[in-house]
């Protein structure tokens, strides 16, 4: 009898060393004057991705953004899709569209002109532009909103024209510029499942720029941290969160607790160190290779420190403070707990009792712990 076989897991397109990018910038650069926005990035965009560029203000995401679609030339590197160099190309000869943050809608003109305008200038058919106005109007379940004009639209709504719009010209490639940014946060959630949902359907390639770390993390296939005109850290949003690459990154996705301390022991499955700051040896299990006596950083997510009024088994990954504040969020409650050296350490607990039948309170000494897996080690 024959052994069973497994299936063999079907790898995701940047986990294949035989799938081509769509998208490849090839060590570019942008300069203004002194000043280098961007600064020697490489990447490789796959084919139907929802791609996202996350940085703080001034990191180079939109210029890099804008270096795609044509609207900015390189100082230096070169711009691939699908194969053919469009680096020095002008934006109307690119097979991209580009949907701004301010939507750019005309305003003296219905939502069904607005869509139509971009298919007008190519020439098409009255029937081919009535047809893909129809096809983008159901798509974004707006086609009693034909004839309305922008300033009788709600603000999510003019978002889903400014989509279409850009979606009715059929690109290779989709840039959004901080698309939800105008949106309430309400709104704003909503509409994320929705352009998910969108790019889904239609298999466009979507490059995505923003700043808002629960966005990116909420649509992305994978995201790119920029900082300083430079790429930090690429990957899928959870590996991003849970195995930050950098002291940068570990600080700029979410919250997360950063304790120093040296590297007192280096094994292959894990690394001790030895934290006055936070009062105890820390035990990690993800961590590279340190030598003995390194000035390391450990970053916990609060939601993986315990609490507890009582000390846990072991003294590893334990210490001990004061609760000095207690943030109350409706789903969750984030303690912050001062600890002998004064450092604030950050434990976040969903509300599953109300605050006033919980055992830990206002000024109380607790326990706070966590396990070897959740910290990671970062060279600072």
């Amino acid at each position: 009898m024959l052994p069973l076989t497994q299936p063999m897991r079907k790898l995701e397109p940047w986990q294949d060393p035989n799938e081509k990018p769509y998208i490849q910038i090839e060590n570019i650069s942008k300069n203004y004057g002194a000043i280098q926005a961007v600064r020697g990035v490489s990447l490789s965009i796959y084919k139907g991705e929802l791609f996202s560029l996350l940085g703080g203000s001034g990191c180079g995401k939109t210029t890099l953004l804008r270096m795609l679609a044509g609207f900015e030339t390189p100082t230096a590197g070169k711009i691939l899709i699908d194969g053919i160099d469009v680096t020095n190309w002008a934006p109307y000869k690119r097979p991209v569209n580009m949907m701004f943050q301010s939507y750019a809608l005309f305003p003296h003109m219905t939502v069904y002109q607005n869509i139509a305008f971009g298919l007008k200038q190519e020439k098409l058919s009255k029937a081919q532009i009535h047809e893909r106005v129809q096809w983008g109007l159901d798509l974004v379940q707006m086609l009693g909103f034909a004839h309305r004009k922008p300033h009788q639209l709600s603000g999510g709504q003019r978002q889903r024209v400014a989509l279409v719009r850009s979606l009715v010209k059929q690109p290779k490639l989709l840039l959004l510029d901080e698309p939800l940014a105008a949106l309430d946060k309400k709104l704003r959630e909503q509409t994320q499942f929705e352009l998910v949902n969108i790019q889904e359907s239609v298999g466009i390639t979507f490059v995505l720029v923003t700043h808002d770390q629960e966005e990116a993390m909420t649509m992305s296939t994978r995201m790119a941290v920029m900082e300083e005109g430079k790429i930090r850290q690429i990957g899928v949003p959870h590996d991003v969160y849970e195995f930050p690459s950098s002291r940068y990154v570990a600080e700029f996705i979410g919250t997360n607790n950063i304790i120093e301390g040296l590297v007192v022991e280096d094994e292959p499955d894990h690394v001790l160190i030895e934290s006055l700051e936070a009062g105890c040896f820390v035990y990690a299990t993800h961590a590279a290779s340190m030598p003995i006596g390194s000035q390391v950083a450990i970053a916990i997510r609060p939601e993986k420190v315990m609490i507890s009024a009582t000390p846990p088994a072991g003294n590893r990954n334990c210490t001990k403070g004061i609760v000095r504040e207690i943030a109350y969020l409706g789903d969750m409650s984030i303690y912050y707990v001062e600890l002998e050296s004064g450092k604030i350490i950050q434990s976040s607990l969903p509300n599953l009792l109300r605050l006033s039948e919980r055992d830990v309170k206002w000024d109380d000494e607790v326990y706070l712990f966590w396990r070897a897996e959740n910290g990671v080690v970062l060279a600072t």
